[in-house]
């Protein structure tokens, strides 16, 4: 952990993309001014962006910079293994895809009750504590999305966790579906350092309300996003706060208010308390686009795309979100919102928990109106 340089990460699930392939003229800039301007910690998982997340960090990364100026982070996902004898050869051909003998931080991924129970039936996280003694890990985490009494339980099950990594933003940070802040207490009292992901809500923090806006406007010409950076990286425990860019533009913008990292002060906290305020009376969908869902859906729903559009028209009251629904997120074979099944593989998939199939029903009746 002490060769990490500040307290601001490289998140490798929105990489810059060019025809579904990884932009990697664009990535190779990007990591460049990231270790240019003193950062080193990045972070990725096999499923990101269905494995070229990791062979784009050999390509702009692991190759062209020695092992010792990076940390990097991979990740452990159910999807990926059936039983114990599946983890180390699925395990080694991360390291093959990113190029490197072993990683810094080696997470299980995405942990709920559920998912802890089937990473313990497969003795997952003995196996990962097998590799971190054999030096193939440094050290061992979790990564983690239920309520704050699961966190306490498997911390209390597994005190050689080094490090979690919670979702952590200022619209959460007292959601009752997310726990933000409860996980992020846990954390504190078991003396567990934090890595802040999400910081942002998948750009929702971004794509403000007009009224959000012009609360952060009054204070100065700051991004959107670097009050949620610095929101999250204001706490005490933090040790590192993830962005997924995905343009050189975002990176050079999410480098410049963390580089010389200040805290929110007290009026710009004013502010984001009335910004929560806004998003709570729009009772908008708190998707995050990691898109979990799309993949096992039988009928080829592009359930974010949807949700998206959903808030863009609750949000901006115009017909471009009609257009986006019925002309690009439902053409080419794409299902409708109508067209779900209820198959509840989605409501499984989700980090939020959100209840997908009747959202699903929300959105039907408001973009397929007869």
């Amino acid at each position: 952990m002490e060769r990490i340089k500040k307290n601001f990460g490289f998140g490798c699930m929105r990489l810059p993309m060019k025809d579904e392939e990884v932009d990697v003229d664009e990535m190779c800039r990007m990591v460049d001014a990231f270790i240019g301007n003193g950062f080193n910690y990045f972070d990725t998982a096999h499923g990101y962006l269905n494995g070229k997340s990791e062979t784009a960090l050999k390509t702009c990364l692991t190759s062209r910079y020695p092992r010792e100026s990076y940390v990097l982070t991979n990740k452990l996902t159910n999807f990926f293994f059936k039983k114990q004898e599946d983890i180390r050869p699925f395990f080694q051909s991360q390291l093959e895809a990113c190029g490197v003998d072993y990683f810094d931080f080696y997470l299980m991924h995405a942990q709920s009750k559920d998912k802890f129970a089937y990473f313990k039936k497969c003795h997952a996280y003995e196996t990962a504590l097998e590799l971190k003694n054999e030096g193939k890990i440094r050290h061992f985490g979790i990564s983690f999305h239920d309520r704050a009494e699961v966190l306490e339980e498997i911390l209390k099950e597994y005190p050689q966790i080094e490090v979690v990594q919670i979702q952590f933003n200022y619209l959460d940070y007292e959601d009752p579906a997310v726990e933000s802040r409860k996980c992020y207490e846990v954390c504190r009292k078991m003396n567990k350092p934090v890595i802040a992901m999400e910081p942002v809500k998948g750009g929702n923090l971004v794509n403000l309300p007009d009224k959000a806006k012009q609360v952060f406007d009054a204070l100065g010409n700051a991004s959107y996003a670097s009050y949620a950076l610095r929101f999250a990286a204001g706490f005490e425990g933090i040790m590192m706060v993830l962005s997924g860019m995905s343009n050189m533009e975002q990176m050079e913008d999410n480098i410049h208010h963390m580089k010389d990292f200040k805290p929110l002060n007290e009026k710009e906290r004013k502010a984001i308390d009335q910004v929560c305020d806004i998003f709570h009376l729009m009772n908008l969908i708190s998707c995050t686009s990691c898109r979990y869902c799309v993949a096992g859906c039988p009928k080829n729903i592009s359930i974010p795309d949807l949700f998206a559009v959903m808030n863009t028209k609750q949000i901006h009251h115009d017909w471009n979100a009609d257009y986006y629904y019925n002309m690009v997120h439902t053409a080419g074979g794409k299902g409708k919102a109508s067209d779900c099944i209820k198959c509840g593989k989605c409501d499984q998939a989700c980090p939020q928990h959100l209840p997908i199939r009747q959202l699903l029903e929300d959105v039907a009746r408001e973009f397929e109106k007869k």
